[in-house]
């Protein structure tokens, strides 16, 4: 079965994905940015994880944003997120944080969510029927 989309939700597609896109292009840019900025800082003054705790806010920022605007998250993204989070904070608490048991759990999470998720849409899809 085929569907045709009229003009207006192909423009609509379009500017879903430019603005995926821009999302994309921001949370890169703010991945370089803190990068560059935590190499130029002295090692003394940033504690060791600090990196990884960024790049887990800014993954996870993402996909908030991406929520707020009405598109798809990414799963992949929510998952390396918190783990790159976990890990960091971990380093910079000194502590050594079971990672293997903790993206056990945070993938167990993504399935329960992914599942829960995935029956709204069939529940929407058959009262639509």
């Amino acid at each position: 079965m085929t569907t045709t989309q009229g003009p207006h939700q192909a423009g609509e597609a379009l500017e879903t994905r430019r603005l995926g896109k821009r999302l994309e292009e921001i949370a890169w840019a703010l991945i370089l940015i803190m990068s560059g900025a935590l190499w130029l800082a002295p090692d003394a003054s940033v504690p060791e994880g600090t990196w990884l705790a960024g790049f887990g806010l800014i993954l996870l920022g993402l996909n908030a944003a991406r929520r707020l605007y009405g598109l798809r998250m990414s799963g992949f993204g929510l998952i390396v997120g918190s783990c790159a989070l976990a890990a960091g904070v971990g380093r910079i608490l000194g502590r050594d944080l079971p990672y293997i048991p903790i993206l056990l759990i945070v993938l167990g999470a993504g399935l329960i969510i992914a599942a829960v998720s995935g029956r709204k849409k069939d529940d929407g899809a058959a009262n639509a029927s």
